[in-house]
């Protein structure tokens, strides 16, 4: 299998048939041996019953259904395993992005680039919601990771399967693939690509993102920070507090004017403190070098997670 095209559904009931004729439009002006991977990410309408005719009618459809939703990161994660492909591309169920634009994604891995990242240039959402809180977070996340990328949120993007089969993705990391991609030295290419109006159905977007946006960009920043070693960076900080919570008990001990007041309370206090948080970061070191060691921890394992898996015949083996 050459391509595989990762796509989840959230009630998208709607979107499912059009996007599906969309992207097929695209694939059979291409010669390359193509896989459509249809994720239902626990849809309380018609999707997963759409996606299945869709499936039935198609061969190259492989559709998950999964038991409830889980979120898009999880889809897409579930999307990836499940897919044959050499090259592996995403994107969004609601007709937003352009299945057109996929030539100039293979153009790029054509050049040697591991990643490509759509850029949505004329991006097609409110201002106030989504255009302005997602030009901040990228900012940030450029900032932070050190890896400049215009729209991190683009869910339109294209890896080799070798790399982002590597990449544990959880919570909202979909959105620091190209972060995490480059912890492998992988080359990362920014493209501009088209974007629509929604048609059907409603944002699953909202500003609640935002908070656990920000929780994963600090466990990047971790991950960066530390690479493989991740209790030698817990380490350093879990010593420095080490140093401040001995020397605030000495000072207690040893000033013979704070033992009859209360700056000796104090200074057991600020001890007592820094010691407490020297543990818990020592504690969080060992757990990060344990996860590191043991590979990705995943909540629920995908078996579990899946209901349903439905293709007429299996591509590339099957599963």
């Amino acid at each position: 299998m050459d391509l595989s095209i990762v796509v989840p559904f959230f009630n998208e009931e709607e979107n499912v048939r059009p996007q599906y004729e969309r992207i097929v439009a695209a694939l059979d002006r291409l010669t390359l041996r193509s896989q459509l991977v249809f994720v239902d990410d626990g849809s309380g309408d018609r999707t997963w019953e759409e996606l299945r005719a869709v499936a039935a009618q198609d061969p190259r459809v492989r559709a998950i259904r999964f038991r409830r939703n889980y979120g898009q990161t999880a889809a897409m994660a579930a999307g990836i395993e499940y897919a044959d492909g050499a090259i592996l591309m995403t994107m969004d169920g609601d007709l937003q992005n352009d299945p057109d634009d996929i030539p100039r994604f293979l153009e790029m891995l054509d050049k040697g680039y591991d990643v490509v990242v759509g850029w949505r240039f004329h991006r097609q959402d409110r201002l106030l919601t989504r255009k302005i809180p997602s030009q901040v977070a990228n900012w940030l996340i450029g900032k932070v990771t050190g890896v400049p990328i215009h729209d991190n949120g683009c869910s339109l993007k294209a890896y080799r399967a070798v790399l982002i089969k590597m990449i544990p993705l959880y919570s909202e990391m979909h959105r620091f693939i190209p972060a995490m991609a480059s912890l492998a030295g992988a080359q990362i290419a920014e493209i501009p690509v088209n974007h629509f109006p929604r048609r059907y159905g409603e944002s699953k977007y909202g500003l609640s993102r935002i908070y656990r946006v920000l929780l994963d960009l600090v466990t990047i920043k971790t991950l960066l920070s530390s690479v493989d070693r991740p209790l030698l960076w817990f380490g350093a900080i879990a010593g420095g507090s080490l140093v401040i919570s001995v020397g605030a008990l000495l000072a207690a001990l040893l000033d013979p004017w704070a033992l009859h007041g209360s700056p000796v309370l104090i200074s057991m206090g600020i001890s007592l403190l820094f010691g407490a948080e020297a543990a818990f970061m020592m504690f969080s070191g060992v757990f990060s070098e344990l996860v590191y060691r043991t590979g990705d921890v995943q909540i629920e394992k995908l078996s579990e997670v899946t209901a349903e898996v439905f293709e007429v015949t299996p591509v590339g083996g099957g599963r």
